[in-house]
């Protein structure tokens, strides 16, 4: 390992937790500091090279595959390295942030995989970004145990083979982490989250056969895919392992990496184990790029814009055509239903709607599927195992049939469904109780039998702020403006007060939650992430 000086970062304004003193050991972030020497000024640009892009699909109102990297494309002979054990087969893979009751229900849950989540499903206070960290070096260590002072519920892991491999997904490339610092500017939260568990588990997972994976989210183009790749370069020479023991998975959840799949997996190549489909990023972002397009890319209620929705399957299906054609795994997207633990016939329901989605997923031709609740693992498994058998994964099926136009992927207008005043009303709804939830330290939160993220809360007032710039008129006639979603807003407030009671409406932070929510759906400048002004108001 690399020799270097006392680490330059400071720990600022935060207060001491037990045991962080294992994680923030004077070595790791001596390590976290070098990452932000080396990689920072080029994670500046691209954010730089996003605002750019963003501009010119403002002024084109389309997007295509790119020309200048057409021969990355063209060229048939290159696929990514081949999937260790561990990775060959994901058939289900569940998601969930990394406290320590999730942490043994994840890894006990019977998916093959799991999703270890510091980024959408995490609000990053300082106690989730430290105390995760630690969860999962005590669970790697066999150390974990956990019991809920609510029920008296003990948790404990099964045997080691028995767990899911864990693919960890550190932020996104925009959020940093105010109480890490080097000369009074903030650490990026994406080097933070990868450098603590890199440098304490790294060697660690490679005795258990089972890492270092990681999940690689919001990515927007493949240059950024190729810094990445670059610090996994830099990384396992700094703790002395082999090059390409990484293996990473990048979530094609914006509409600008959709048309760059096949050069994101080229420049990870040495380290690409998939893609993963999203779905509420994916339609933030397009929502995000395209919000000044015209009618033609106004979305309906995010409830009506299914899989099946054809802009949204040309998408998955050229993702699983990509993958295959290099090697790579293709993941599915999110089945987010709660069961009901008091009405049974919604969960029939649900459970059905689970099964069709998975069934159609298998069909696909993906190579695995998330689920978001231990109780949907079984029902995906079922759907995989009947088209894979005892075959770890489908890759050699290579969909030849696609053909996939690049306007294919951005004709929004070919749903027939529209926007409804029942949709504003669920948007706000679910924008208030989830950013709510958020500014108490919860990421992932339980709201009308669904398990919803940040992702939510994205296309909850990014769909407020187009239809109101879009001056969209729905079924009942009226005409979507500002004073429309402040009374819709207010009536939710009222609503939830009547709901919880006075007391407990008092010890949340619901009216801080309504004002940041009309903040961000009504302001004339649309904030690129409604987390960047959310986490000012973090504590």
């Amino acid at each position: 390992m690399s020799a270097l000086a006392p680490s330059p970062l400071a720990i600022v304004d935060a207060e001491p937790l037990p045991r962080q003193e294992e994680v923030l050991t004077d070595a790791a972030l001596a390590f976290v500091a070098e990452l932000h020497r080396l990689f920072t000024p080029r994670r500046d640009e691209l954010l730089a090279r996003r605002a750019e892009r963003r501009a010119e699909i403002a002024r084109t109102s389309t997007l295509d595959f790119l020309p200048e990297t057409a021969a990355v494309r063209e060229d048939d002979s290159w696929r990514v390295a081949p999937a260790p054990a561990a990775l060959n087969d994901r058939r289900v893979e569940i998601t969930g942030p990394t406290d320590r009751k999730m942490t043994i229900n994840a890894l006990n849950s019977g998916a093959r995989v799991w999703l270890a989540d510091f980024e959408d499903a995490s609000a990053p206070t300082w106690e989730n970004v430290v105390l995760g960290q630690l969860n999962l070096t005590d669970a790697y260590e066999c150390r974990i145990d956990f019991t809920d002072e609510r029920t008296g519920k003990s948790y404990a892991l099964k045997g080691a083979d028995e767990l899911a491999t864990v693919v960890m997904r550190p932020r996104g490339w925009h959020l940093d982490e105010r109480h890490l610092q080097v000369e009074g500017r903030a650490i990026p939260g994406a080097l933070v989250d990868f450098g603590l568990y890199f440098f304490h588990n790294a060697k660690r997972l490679i005795e258990l056969g089972k890492g270092p994976y990681f999940y690689l989210p919001k990515t927007e183009s493949y240059l950024e895919a190729r810094l990445w790749n670059d610090i996994f370069v830099f990384a396992q020479d700094y703790v002395g392992i082999p090059q390409g023991t990484v293996r990473a998975t990048v979530l094609i959840e914006t509409i600008t990496a959709a048309y760059q799949m096949e050069e994101i997996l080229y420049e990870l190549r040495d380290h690409a184990s998939g893609l993963n489909a999203g779905r509420w990023d994916y339609l933030f972002s397009i929502v995000k790029n395209f919000r000044d397009g015209g009618s033609k890319f106004v979305l309906p209620d995010r409830n009506l814009v299914t899989m099946t929705a054809p802009f949204m399957r040309a998408y998955t299906e050229l993702l699983v055509r990509t993958c295959h054609k290099r090697g790579a795994h293709a993941i599915g997207g999110m089945a987010a239903f709660i069961p009901s633990r008091k009405d049974a016939e919604v969960n029939k329901v649900a459970f059905e709607k689970v099964a069709n989605d998975k069934d159609r997923e298998a069909g696909d031709g993906f190579d695995g599927s998330w689920v978001a609740h231990p109780d949907l693992v079984p029902i995906a498994m079922k759907s995989f195992d009947a088209v894979l058998g005892e075959k770890p994964n489908q890759k050699d099926r290579l969909r030849e049939d696609v053909e996939v136009a690049p306007e294919d992927l951005i004709a929004i207008d070919s749903l027939d469904a529209k926007p409804t005043y029942d949709g504003l009303v669920n948007a706000v709804q679910v924008g208030i109780r989830y950013i709510e939830a958020w500014l108490r330290g919860l990421g992932a939160v339980a709201i009308f039998n669904l398990m919803e993220d940040a992702a939510t809360a994205e296309i909850s007032r990014s769909q407020i702020w187009q239809w109101i710039n879009a001056g969209v008129v729905l079924e009942n006639g009226e005409t979507v403006t500002a004073d429309l979603a402040r009374k819709v807003a207010a009536e939710e407030l009222d609503a939830i007060r009547t709901e919880i009671g006075d007391e407990a409406f008092q010890g949340g932070k619901w009216q801080q939650a309504h004002d940041l929510l009309l903040q961000v759906s009504l302001d004339a400048d649309y904030a690129d992430f409604l987390t960047l002004p959310a986490y000012e108001q973090l504590r």
